[in-house]
Formats: structure tokens, sequence, C-alpha cells
């Protein structure tokens, strides 16, 4: 560990602002100093006391409960002290300083963002996996996610990855049983069914991988850019599907100048909706200002509603415009991203009705629903939530990695004794892989970039 990672800290623990309570929360080696000075005696373990909270001229600073969690027995797994008081900011922070004061000949000091939760996992009491689920769990935007959250920090997704390391490591030592005794008869390989084991723990992975792309897509949500010429009725769309009027709407042609964006959810999944200014040619210098940012939030999408005007769609013009439109998209988009045809005002529709693409009214809301379901099935949702953990991206990369190294493992088994060296290097990969999701091998660097992230007192 470092030097840091054993220094006492303390912040308060609950959000900044007024609340009906607030806590302040220290953990160390030792926090009896602090217990002394601050509560005036010695607290029962994992048992709520109320008392006063002495300054250090044994002024009360407030009245409250204090709880003291003895090591290893706590959250952090050192001693914890928690002090529950009014929730308001000077209390807190008058609070936070008398602990500072108390504890510095300790070397107690303010805690960095996420170090509690570090601590935790440092000290073994959850691991990597489960810390970032911590997060999660804070700063989730829908229900479903908040419950794949809760799967994730009990624990759910990392037994998952332990049953695929521990599959790992058993055809690991098979290989290196044959690498270490070439001289006897008995081939291991083919007498455990080694290829057969391996051809199981991919199906495993890949029901893991499944599973954690749809945690991944709760937790992260995709970014759906609406896109198409001036008056088509994306502004409209935008708040037929938020809900709400977030974009102005008339009949002016060029009226949405930037990007107003919105998140939604469907089925728990976060869509994060933006509408774009139309995709003209333009003299206008705000105007066209407004388009290049379209053009931006096009190009960074994960998938863009190409919205066409139902109305105007027998215009030789207007269909020569869209057709410019759609080579643009597909010249400028990444490969991979989808584009759906939209057709906007289907409750002024007259004539035939297109051959491709979906129906729509953003005045009347008719087929929305079967866009909303358009863009699920586009994003890739397949798994109820009651059955997900939640994930993030790189945990999904990492579990490409490890299906990527036992893809060339199974290429190197059926050549036995002729690539067992680069057979046991491939699972040997294949196992760190796993090991960088749940933190057993990690570093500090990417320690320092998921907990920072996390807000300070947790």
């Amino acid at each position: 560990m470092l030097a840091r990672h054993t220094e006492p800290i303390a912040a308060i623990a609950t959000a900044p602002g007024r609340g009906a309570v607030g806590i302040v929360r220290v953990s160390g080696a030792s926090v009896a100093a602090v217990v002394e000075a601050v509560c005036g005696r010695a607290l029962k373990p994992r048992e709520a006391t109320y008392l006063p909270f002495r300054a250090a001229d044994g002024s009360p600073i407030d009245q409250g409960l204090a709880i003291h969690f003895p090591a290893p027995h706590s959250y952090t797994g050192e001693d914890v002290l928690e002090l529950q008081a009014h929730g308001g900011p000077v209390v807190l922070q008058l609070l936070l300083a008398r602990c500072l004061e108390a504890g510095a000949g300790m070397r107690l000091r303010v805690a960095a963002p996420g170090e509690f939760t570090e601590r935790a996992f440092l000290n073994g009491k959850i691991d990597l996996a489960q810390a970032e689920a911590i997060a999660d769990l804070i700063d989730a935007s829908t229900e479903a996610a908040a419950r794949s959250a809760s799967r994730a920090m009990a624990g759910e997704f990392s037994r998952e990855i332990h049953v695929l390391r521990d599959g790992l490591i058993h055809l690991r030592m098979l290989v290196e049983a044959t690498l270490d005794f070439p001289e006897e008869e008995i081939d291991f390989l083919q007498q455990s069914d080694a290829q057969g084991q391996l051809l199981r723990l991919r199906a495993q992975l890949a029901a893991v991988m499944q599973r954690t792309r749809q945690g991944a897509l709760l937790r992260e949500g995709i970014k759906v850019v609406i896109a198409g010429q001036p008056n088509a009725g994306k502004s409209s769309l935008l708040n037929a599907l938020a809900g709400a009027e977030l974009a102005i709407v008339t009949p002016v042609a060029g009226t949405t100048r930037d990007v107003v964006s919105q998140a939604i959810q469907i089925e728990g999944v976060p869509l994060h909706i933006i509408d774009t200014a139309g995709l003209r040619d333009s003299t206008d210098p705000v105007e066209k200002i407004g388009i290049e940012r379209a053009w931006d939030q096009i190009a960074d999408a994960d998938a863009v509603l190409f919205l066409h005007d139902l109305t105007r769609r027998g215009g030789a013009e207007y269909a020569a415009a869209d057709a410019v439109i759609a080579q643009a998209l597909a010249s400028k988009l990444p490969a991979g991203v989808p584009v759906l045809d939209i057709w906007n005002k289907q409750d002024v529709l007259t004539g035939e009705r297109p051959a491709a693409g979906l129906l729509v009214s953003a005045k009347t809301g008719s087929g929305l629903q079967a866009l909303r379901q358009a863009l699920l099935q586009q994003a890739g949702w397949l798994a109820a939530p009651e059955g997900v953990y939640i994930a993030r991206q790189r945990h999904v990369q990492a579990l490409e990695k490890v299906d990527g190294h036992l893809a060339q493992a199974a290429a190197h088994i059926a050549q036995q004794a002729q690539a067992l060296e680069l057979l046991a290097e491939e699972l040997r990969l294949g196992q760190n892989a796993l090991n960088d999701i749940t933190g057993e091998f990690s570093a500090d660097d990417l320690l320092g970039v998921i907990f920072s992230s996390f807000c300070i007192g947790k």
C-alpha cells in the first residue's frame, strides 16, 4: 500500500446542502482519540449512542448519534466512527473541523473522493467490481439501473467472474502438468477432456458477456441523434419522446439552431435524445454554426433517427435533399452505427405509405411505441432487468479480451504437444484479463481513475 492508504481520514458523508441528518465519517487504524475528544467517553461497539458532540473547550457543537465500528467489522475494514448530527452545512463543517483537530496527533486528514470505498477494496471487504457498483448505485438514473447495481454490489457479477477464473485455472493446471512431465505416457489433456472443458468455458463466457453488455447498456445508455431537413418535425419528436415541451416548435424553417438534449428511459434503459438543426445549405452564419454542431453530434451518435416529412415526400427537390443527407450520413458515420428511417406526420398521410421505415406522428403520438421498441432493439437490449447486473465498458472490453485468448487457446489445443506453451500463455493472459475486472491485479493508475469519480465521503 502507498503511505496515504495508512493515514486516517475523515469527511462529511452526506450530500451538500441542508437536510434533517448529516453524517461525518472517520476511518483509520485507531479512532479512539477522536472518540474520546468529540464524544467525551468510549463507545460500545456497533451501538448507537445519543450524546453531545464537544468542541475543544467542552461546549456542545450539536447533539446526535455516535457509532463506533471496530476493525475489521466495518465498511472500510478499519476502525470507523460515524457521527450523525443535524444536517446543516455549518454544523457538519464544525464537526469535521473538530474531528481533524482531535486527530491531528495521528495525522488525520480530509478524505479524497472515493477513499473510504478504496480502503474497503484494499482491505479485502469488497472487490473492484463491487466498488464500482457502489458508485453506479449512487449514480443510477433509472430504477432498473439501481436494482442491477445492487445485484453487482452484492457480488453476483464477481461470482460469475470467479467461476470463469476457476475454470481457467483448472485448465492451466492440466497444461502445466503436461509441460512438466512430457515423458509420462498419460496425456493429461486428453484424459481430462481439456478440449471439452475449454468449449464449456467459452459457452459460459458467452453467457456472461451477453449479461455484461446488457449491464453496460443500463449504466451508459445510448446517444440517439434526430437528424433531417428543416421542418421535418425533429423538435416535435423530441418533445413527444420526452413528454415535455423542451424544444421550440414553429412553422418557420430553421427554428432550431442549437443542440437540445434530453435523457429519457425506455424499459429502464437510459437514452440520451438529441435534437439538432435542420440539415441544408444555408447562408445564415448562425444557422451554419448550428448545422456544423448537428454533424458533430451525428458523428458521435450510437444511433441516428433520420426524420422524413410525409407531407413533402412527393416533391423532387425534397427527395433530392434527403438523398444528399443519406449519402452524407453513410460517409460520416462509423461502421455499425444504425440509421433508422422515420416518417413523421402520419396523422396527415395521404396516398401510399413508404415502402420502408417507421411511420409516426409526433403530434398525436401514433407510432411512438414502435419507435421506442426499435430503439431498444438497435441498442441491443435483450434481457429483462431482473436478470441483469450493472457493468461498465471496461468490463465488456476485458471479457472480449478473454474471449480472444480462449479462441486462440482453442486453436492451439488441437495441436497439443506442438503448441502447449502457446496454449499455456493464452490461458494465462485470459486469467489476467479476468483478474482486471475484480481487481486482483490492478495498476494504481486504474484505481485512481475509478475512485476519483466517487463523491467525497464514500
